[in-house]
């Protein structure tokens, strides 16, 4: 059987890992000049929002052998809002870096992988549909999904972030909700090692905030982590994602064409994240190429858990600071803090996401019915 393989991203190198392991060796072609050409950035990944599984990394190599190596577990997430700072404690995820670092996610699949990339691909998609009996999009946008009618969009995001140099602790991220300074978005400061981080700042593209200086955002988020921090970064590298449409494809297959990645939809609307997804599209599709199992079937929790996070995005943005500071400051709480802190564990029998999303959509929908 001939694949072909168009994006050398982590869905793509996965899906090639599991098309190996069943004697298959697709094509792999990748229109930049190596694997994780793109800018370093650290991203996490929560075992609250991938449930029911409950550690993706050992549920990876346990179940299809694809074994991945975090920059570290994540034991703590401090949390700011305006005028609260809180915390939720435990095992409760990891962190990764993505991009050109040796240690990349990207770079690890890559290692794994042993059919040929053919790298400054020059290849579209129309001709590798007529010459291959099965074509995997990786291309890790939505741009072709979109171009053959198959994507839903549901939000327009920005994105602007840094590399900083200071001192930091591996397993503890910071999240800053604080609509004043970041308008229906939030920050993150995600280490990667004790001395870098990245510093990133996400908004959705609405017009009263595209409107906004985004300097002057940058600006006052920027000294805002620098004060809860309490130290001075310096800034090494920067980079910026604009207009990112971030969605779901309207059906996970189309003939013999798969979308995987975030051309299948894989980036989370409630935090921004999808390496997990994006891996699982991959290992999935090539299932369903070697008669193992059925793409549609295999992605229907996938699509559940995206509706579940875009719910979870519009209740954020139905918030107010002062609902963002009550519900900070109760994760001081002694008994709401056990409770927040066993749900996120990734022991816990709760699917928080999945549990509290009926509660969300009433909440949206009060919402609405008030605009």
């Amino acid at each position: 059987m001939k694949v072909a393989i168009m994006g050398a991203g982590m869905s793509g190198l996965s899906c090639a890992i599991a098309l190996e392991k069943q004697g298959v060796t697709p094509s792999i072609f990748e229109n930049r000049g190596c694997v994780g050409d793109r800018f370093v950035n650290a991203e996490s990944m929560f075992h609250v929002f991938n449930s029911p599984v409950k550690d993706c990394l050992h549920y990876l190599n346990e179940e299809y052998g694809i074994a991945l190596k975090p920059v570290a577990e994540v034991r703590k997430i401090v949390i700011h809002s305006k005028n609260e700072t809180g915390s939720i404690t435990g095992n409760i995820g990891y962190t990764n870096i993505r991009g050109r670092q040796s240690d990349s996610y990207e770079v690890q699949l890559s290692n794994q992988v042993k059919s040929r990339i053919e790298f400054n691909s020059k290849y579209e998609y129309e001709e590798l549909c007529k010459n291959y009996d099965a074509v995997v999009l990786a291309t890790g946008d939505s741009d072709y999904a979109s171009h053959l009618g198959n994507f839903r969009n549901d939000l327009s995001c920005t994105v602007h972030g840094a590399t900083i140099e200071g001192i930091f602790e591996t397993d503890t991220p910071h999240v800053w909700f604080d609509y004043e300074v970041l308008p229906k978005g939030y920050g993150w400061v995600i280490p990667y090692s004790d001395k870098e981080a990245n510093i990133v700042m996400l908004y959705p593209d609405y017009p009263s905030i595209t409107k906004m200086d985004i300097n002057e955002m940058w600006s006052k988020y920027y000294t805002l982590a620098e004060k809860d921090l309490n130290q001075s970064f310096r800034i090494t590298d920067k980079f910026e994602v604009t207009r990112y449409m971030v969605g779901i494809c309207n059906k996970p297959k189309l003939d013999n064409t798969y979308f995987v990645g975030n051309c299948f939809g894989a980036i989370s609307p409630g935090l921004g994240f999808g390496q997990f997804t994006s891996i699982l599209t991959g290992i999935y599709s090539a299932l369903d190429i070697c008669g193992l199992g059925k793409y549609e079937d295999l992605v229907k929790p996938l699509f559940a858990n995206y509706d579940h996070s875009l719910i979870f995005r519009r209740f954020l943005e139905n918030l107010k600071d002062t609902d963002l500071d009550l519900a900070v400051k109760n994760l001081n709480v002694k008994l709401i803090k056990q409770f927040i802190d066993k749900a996120c564990n990734k022991d816990s029998k709760l699917q928080l996401l999945k549990d509290t999303t009926p509660l969300m959509a009433i909440f949206n929908q009060f919402k609405k019915s008030r605009e």
